[in-house]
């Protein structure tokens, strides 16, 4: 019992772990003459309390796995807070680079229930003569279900990321437009660095909240020219947002166009604490991104977390009539032999998104997989009891391993010891490197 406890309190509070089946071994290696030496470590699963290897499932989702989705969400604050302030591999001098919070959002689709801002941070009656209070389920449904663009709702999230790479496209060109360089010379003058993240609204559309950061030509390894600031950067992301356009696939003789909406919102970076809200910070803005990299369409808008096989399957889920119609309305897109490469029915159930919720550019930080990588390493020394010396003799590490997959999630009497479990220390979430 106790070895099943350890075992259990190394998943973090995980209660979908993936069960695997097979061995690992670490033999030396002499990387002189080539021959495998004594055995260093060796791991069976059978030899196991559980009986199997149980990593954790490392879902995003707090729909799925909570405690799987907090540690992508620190994670993710961690990535976004090196880009804005260094650490990790990234110089502090990106701190006084050029940097902007931008938020681009979705066009209109149709009028739907909202909370329209009044004078003075009230807020005034809808179209529909109702104050909504921010909980009312009626937020984001279209005011005439008839007349609201559910084809186009569709294919605008199907849309976002080719949107996004032409946006990306017009940066370069208005920021070298703007310092009197051409396309191919600002290369060797400044590049563009961003980490952005999706969030559904309400009404189940697509925008992207993005740190936009303004470089050096090596990155954030060398400063910005004289000539970047953060006037011309805002700018420049204003010009190349009203000039990206997607052309989208033409359905029953209609020629679907897709750009960003006229709702752009692009405020300055300023230094790394809170003060009191009179400017947007760096530690506010990381914490804002993390927390809707951990958020699906199955957060805003009620639908499912997980991929349809059949459309029945809907009469299982407790949906609105605006969210349902939008499956409805991938589904019945994706049978179209025109459109079968937005595979719209295997993401229905993301309202046709399906794109990655965070990405950022090569340049902009770290990465997630180094910085679990680093979390792993730190697990294997703490689990070996008596951590050995270096080894005098020139060698090296040669691993062998074969694993099979066995099955998911815990047996009852796991999931029930894990209830009764704190998470064991570095398994919280909380990277433990600096």
């Amino acid at each position: 019992m106790p070895a099943l406890l350890r075992q259990l309190s190394g998943l973090g509070g995980c209660t979908h772990p993936i069960r695997l089946d097979g061995h690992r071994t670490e033999h030396r290696l002499n990387t002189t003459t080539g021959e495998i030496g004594s055995v260093l470590r060796h791991l069976n699963s059978a030899d196991l309390p559980a009986g199997h290897l149980l990593p954790r499932c490392n879902n995003r989702r707090t729909t799925r796995c909570p405690a799987c989705a907090e540690t992508y969400r620190r994670d993710t604050f961690h990535l976004i807070t090196a880009g804005l302030r260094g650490g990790k591999g990234t110089p502090e001098t990106v701190a006084t680079h050029p940097r902007v919070f931008a938020t681009f959002t979705a066009p209109g689709f149709g009028p739907v229930h909202n909370r329209p801002k009044g004078p003075a941070g009230t807020t005034r009656p809808c179209r529909c003569g109702i104050r909504h209070d921010q909980d009312d389920a009626l937020l984001g449904t279209p005011l005439d279900p008839g007349r609201y663009d559910y084809e186009s709702a569709v294919l605008w999230n199907a849309h976002t990321g080719p949107l996004w790479r032409r946006f990306s496209i017009y940066l370069r060109r208005e920021i070298a437009k703007r310092a009197g360089l051409t396309q191919r010379a600002v290369r060797h003058h400044a590049r563009v660095s961003f980490a952005k993240v999706a969030e559904y609204q309400k009404r189940g559309a697509v925008h992207f909240h993005a740190v936009i950061r303004l470089d050096g030509p090596a990155g954030g390894h060398t400063p910005p020219p004289p000539w970047a600031t953060v006037e011309l950067l805002t700018n420049a992301i204003h010009a190349a947002t009203t000039k990206a356009r997607v052309t989208g696939p033409t359905v029953n003789g209609r020629q679907h166009t897709f750009a960003f909406g006229d709702q752009l919102d692009v405020r300055p970076i300023h230094g790394p604490e809170f003060d009191a809200g009179t400017a947007l910070t760096d530690r506010a803005v990381a914490a804002y991104i993390a927390k809707y990299a951990t958020k699906g369409a199955e957060t805003a808008t009620s639908t499912v977390d997980r991929p349809l096989r059949f459309l029945a399957e809907l009469a299982q889920y407790d949906l609105t009539a605006h969210t349902e119609r939008l499956i409805r309305t991938a589904w019945a897109l994706g049978a179209r032999k025109d459109l079968e490469h937005l595979r719209l029915r295997a993401w229905a159930h993301m309202l046709g998104f399906r794109g990655h919720f965070s990405t950022k550019s090569r340049h902009y930080s770290t990465t997630l997989t180094a910085l679990r990588d680093t979390r792993a390493a730190w697990r294997r020394v703490q689990a070996q009891p008596h951590p050995q010396a270096p080894d005098s003799d020139e060698g090296t590490t040669l691993v062998l391993a074969h694993w099979t997959y066995a099955g998911t999630g815990l047996t009852p009497a796991e999931e029930w010891l894990t209830t009764t479990l704190a998470p064991a220390p570095g398994t919280e979430g909380e990277p433990t490197h600096g």
